[in-house]
């Protein structure tokens, strides 16, 4: 079963829309999911945020006195640039390819089927089911279920290749601004070069990277600072009067917006120190925390038990360098850990999920809530 629902799920074109301009989002994926759930004997919610932008959930009701489970993964992918029938999923060698079957069809195939699962099996405590729009780009969809729903422990069916992953990275997005003095190319004596004025503050982020590289998380390695985007000037004759930097940090457990800022500031110091006649400017923008977990948590150890008893080995605990929407229900207050299938290629030209690997995760997932939900 989970093979054939993986495959419709794969045909469905659900680009987000932010991300590519006229994609098809997540309303035709949303309907599918909603049906197939409410046919199975959930109770279905379809949650939009945003117009045309829905999320689905259904919810497994329990017969009471058990804890609930929360399980997610999201219905949006990446753009399909560069694929061949990127929607016609093709099976081949124990593996399914198309665009989502990895990142994260896969995992979403499964959670529908151990919702079904606790559905037919009358457990204790409630079984939810979150497939969610727009993790690709701003988690609307994540961050709106969790307005409403809430459950002692949740699931996340990222692909992990069948590991336990308790930790992954934040990221934090910024501009770095330097403004100088505009003048004609030749009048030396007018112009401030602010692209030169970016100089030491670029040259400064290697510095930078040695700190945090001394300072590294058992699972995650070192946090993370690279120039993504540069741009400035206005004309090869004129002396440009602004440049701008834009970077990305990753962060680690326990780091906050608040201590890239300082770190940026002090980037943006060594350019005025250089060129007092530059004046400077530091815009923060995006910020998504990082995750962790207790590996002893008992939503760790209920599903590590799952797995040895149905795949015959203990998952090994991981943690993982992307952001995932793991840490928005973690901060919640949801003990949360990410488990799914293997596979290769998430946001590549060849995408592949190993479809035995989405049966297992299926499996896990149905014994974990038959244990937790007890």
């Amino acid at each position: 079963m989970t093979t054939e629902l993986l495959a419709q799920l794969v045909a469905i074109d659900s680009v987000n829309p932010t991300l590519v301009p006229g994609g098809a989002g997540e309303a035709q994926i949303a309907a599918f999911v909603a049906d197939w759930l409410r046919e199975r004997g959930l109770e279905v919610t379809v949650d939009e945020p945003l117009p045309g932008r829905p999320s689905v959930v259904g919810v497994a009701r329990g017969t009471g006195g058990g804890a609930s489970l929360m399980l997610n993964a999201h219905l949006d992918t990446v753009n399909v640039d560069g694929m061949h029938r990127p929607h016609e999923p093709v099976v081949r060698d124990g593996r399914l390819y198309g665009r989502g079957a990895y990142d994260m069809k896969g995992g979403l195939a499964a959670i529908m089927v151990a919702g079904a699962a606790a559905a037919r099996d009358g457990l204790s405590g409630d079984v939810i089911v979150t497939a969610v729009a727009d993790e690709e780009h701003s988690s609307e969809g994540v961050q709106s279920v969790l307005r409403r729903w809430g459950a002692d422990a949740c699931i996340v069916t990222e692909p992990t290749h069948l590991c336990a992953c308790v930790a992954h990275k934040g990221f934090v997005w910024a501009q770095l601004e330097t403004r100088g003095r505009a003048a004609h190319g030749s009048r030396a004596d007018l112009g401030v070069d602010a692209i030169v004025g970016m100089a030491p503050a670029l040259a400064g982020i290697p510095g930078l990277q040695r700190r945090l590289d001394a300072q590294g998380h058992p699972l995650l390695g070192a946090a993370s600072l690279h120039a993504s985007l540069i741009s400035g000037g206005q004309e090869l004759s004129s002396y440009p009067e602004r440049c701008v930097l834009e970077v990305e940090r990753r962060t680690l457990p326990g780091e906050s917006a608040a201590d890239v800022e300082r770190e940026l500031q002090e980037l943006l110091a060594l350019a005025r120190e250089a060129d007092p006649r530059l004046t400077t400017q530091l815009r923060m923008g995006l910020v998504r925390e990082a995750f962790q977990v207790d590996p002893s948590a008992g939503i760790v150890a209920t599903l590590r038990a799952a797995a040895a008893q149905t795949l015959g080995t203990e998952p090994e605990i991981v943690g993982h360098k992307a952001w995932m929407d793991a840490a928005f229900i973690a901060a919640a207050g949801i003990p949360t850990v990410v488990f799914g299938p293997t596979g290769e290629g998430a946001h590549a030209v060849e995408e592949h999920v190993e479809l035995e690997s989405v049966e297992q995760v299926a499996e896990v997932v149905i014994e974990t809530a038959r244990r937790f939900c007890a």
